[in-house]
């Protein structure tokens, strides 16, 4: 948790708020990965990369 809370001081003093959306969706992509890995939905995970 302490990441986060570094990850968002970095970018609030450094005022790259432009970076929000691509942290999100990448953790976003990150937790899709770990909830399909042996589920039904692997499958079409894989044809997206």
């Amino acid at each position: 948790m302490s990441t986060l809370l570094e990850l968002w001081r970095f970018l609030r003093v450094r005022k790259k708020y432009w970076l929000i959306p691509v942290c999100v969706l990448l953790i976003a992509i990150v937790g899709l990965t770990i909830f399909a890995q042996g589920s039904v939905i692997a499958p079409f995970i894989y044809t997206l990369f």
